[in-house]
């Protein structure tokens, strides 16, 4: 029976054997963006969910802080932040008490060229002088308390000291956050490397800590607790598709509106299956670039039984990014072994330059080349920098369903043409 996935915008066909079950097999249609974007943003802050307006909120006198992602996200802020600063204007804050800073946890810092490009000339020209890059290694950082469960909040002190906080960004499936925005603005966004370190590798491999799970994620629970410390009043989250168009936005009190954003981004990506898979074939369209391919594996370990396989495919044509990830799991170091050493603060040399979420990587592929047999179908790696890995190379899908169905030839088989972009679960 004939078969597909995306990789690079084509269809890529193969058979599979006939006593392979398959489970799913839908490929996920593509999502309009809206037509006007401003437009959408403006409905969503004229209905905010859970509190009042942003202008009835603020009071003449504030000092506001305005939070927005980096460019590792699509998030529109050009069109978003002066938006904001009309609104502040018009409840009687002018653009001089107010400042923005780039919220981007423990990635590399940003130039102001670079943050520049991603809040648009309007914006830089209205906050000269007032647009900053949080450094998570700054000594400013001011440690403001604790969470319920114990873990130190310390944030910038742009955050720390102001009277109105506001955040811009993204809403879309994590596969340990169970769906990103809200108050991860504030944790990792704008929290100090210590905080960031202890929240990640204390909670990352927790049960409950994944996609699509919410209520009794520990990862995410810690996050709301870190955004009510520092005091995140107002959000606006997008739900972006991949041609970096807002689909739909949600605005308002954090935690309101980031559910709502977040069951309707579960309406877009849900790929419900009847049980786990004995093998599941997916592609990392169309989120293909570096580390960002690697969610689609990630995804498929949720659906795959303990013992089973993954047929990965990925082209890495840019596998510039993932290269100390790959030379890092080359050891025989186990994902325990090395998931206890960075909880103790014992970071690899050649990793230290990396945020934590990528060091975070180096357990996960560990973990996922300890609990299956990955396959992973590619052109830009060599069979020798896949096999570092500990997982299997193929030049073809064909030829890794091939391998598959040599051990299996009977199973029960999950295929996600655009694995990038799916939420798989139990129905």
């Amino acid at each position: 029976m004939s078969h597909f996935v995306i990789c690079e915008g084509k269809e890529v066909f193969f058979e599979i054997p006939e006593g392979w079950n398959v489970l799913y097999d839908r490929e996920q249609p593509p999502v309009a963006g809206v037509a006007d974007g401003l437009d959408e943003i403006r409905r969503a802050l004229d209905n905010p969910i859970g509190s009042k307006k942003l202008e009835d909120m603020a009071r003449p006198g504030m000092e506001v802080t305005v939070l927005f992602d980096d460019l590792q996200r699509p998030t529109p802020a050009h069109l978003a932040i002066p938006e904001i600063l009309n609104r502040l204007n018009g409840a009687g804050i002018p653009d001089s008490r107010v400042s923005a800073v780039c919220a981007l946890g423990t990635h590399p810092i940003l130039t102001l060229e670079q943050m520049e490009k991603k809040i648009g000339v309007e914006a830089s020209r209205r906050l000269e002088g007032r647009v900053f890059c949080h450094d998570p290694h700054s000594p400013d950082n001011v440690v403001i308390g604790r969470t319920h469960r114990g873990t130190t909040v310390e944030v910038n002190p742009h955050v720390a000291f102001a009277d109105l906080i506001i955040g811009i960004g993204e809403c879309m499936p994590h596969p340990i956050a169970g769906y990103g925005g809200g108050c991860k603005i504030i944790m990792p966004g704008v929290c100090s490397y210590r905080s960031v370190a202890e929240h990640h590798y204390t909670w990352m491999r927790h049960p409950n800590c994944r996609v699509n799970i919410l209520e009794g994620n520990p990862w995410y629970e810690e996050i709301i607790d870190a955004g009510r410390i520092a005091r995140l009043s107002f959000k606006l989250d997008l739900v972006m598709n991949e041609k970096k168009e807002i689909i739909k936005a949600f605005a308002g009190e954090p935690v309101a509106e980031h559910k709502a954003a977040s069951e309707f981004a579960r309406s877009l990506y849900w790929a419900p299956l009847p049980k786990v898979a004995d093998i599941t074939i997916t592609s990392a369209f169309p989120l293909e670039i570096g580390v960002q391919a690697t969610k689609a594996l990630t995804m498929a370990g949720f659906c795959t039984r303990t013992g089973g396989t993954i047929i990965w495919v990925a082209p890495q044509r840019q596998a510039g990014p993932i290269m100390p990830l790959i030379k890092e799991m080359a050891s025989d170091e186990r994902a325990n072994e090395f998931h206890r050493r960075l909880y103790k603060g014992e970071i690899p040399a050649d990793l230290n330059i990396f945020g934590i979420s990528y060091i975070m990587q180096v357990v996960f592929f560990k973990e996922l080349s300890e609990k299956f047999k990955v396959i992973h179908v590619t052109e830009g790696l060599a069979p020798e920098q896949v096999k570092m890995m500990k997982f299997i190379h193929a030049s073809t899908v064909q030829e890794a369903v091939n391998m598959a169905a040599r051990d299996m030839p009977v199973a029960d088989v999950a295929i996600f043409p655009s694995g990038g972009n799916v939420i798989p679960g139990l129905e």
